[in-house]
């Protein structure tokens, strides 16, 4: 068994809550990236992933897709809608 492959139920998965919560710790960056999804979500959702790499905890666009999903919060789930 090899950890950190990035399977759905692994590793990869908690680095999305982790991204999330970095993120959001960081109240410039949250809302620059809240501007950004406003005029790219697509952009935006590149962006997070490259600050994934950037933090060492890689994620993919799916991975943030289905963490954002899970929120309970309309105006991220408002923003993953405009990016698909």
């Amino acid at each position: 068994m090899t950890a950190g492959t990035g399977n759905h139920d692994g590793p990869a998965t908690g680095n999305a809550a982790a991204l999330y919560a970095h993120i959001s710790g960081d109240h410039d960056l949250t809302q620059a990236l809240f501007r950004q999804a406003l005029q790219d979500p697509s952009g935006a959702l590149e962006r997070i992933v490259a600050i994934g790499s950037d933090v060492n905890l890689p994620v993919t666009a799916a991975e943030v897709k289905a963490h954002i999903a899970s929120l309970d919060d309309g105006a991220s789930k408002q923003q993953l809608k405009n990016s698909q």
